[in-house]
């Protein structure tokens, strides 16, 4: 199954590893390499979704991405 994270992008569940609010504080990235792609518009960001290859900053909050992987569809 899929995870729609907003502009088209669209990740395995199986490779989301965490998703947090935007507001938490992450001072320091896991690994140098990683890439961080940021999928919202300047003030319209609500979560961090990291996941096994990136880093993504989404406009969706972490609640809607939360109800969205727990569904079945």
């Amino acid at each position: 199954m899929f995870l729609h994270l907003g502009k088209d992008i669209v990740v395995a569940k199986e490779d989301v590893i965490m998703i947090l609010d935007y507001r938490a504080n992450i001072k320091k990235l896991p690994d140098e390499n990683v890439f961080v792609r940021n999928l919202a518009g300047k003030g319209k960001e609500k979560s961090w979704v990291i996941t096994s290859r990136d880093i993504f900053i989404s406009p969706i909050s972490r609640g809607t991405l939360k109800k969205r992987a727990e569904s079945f569809f």
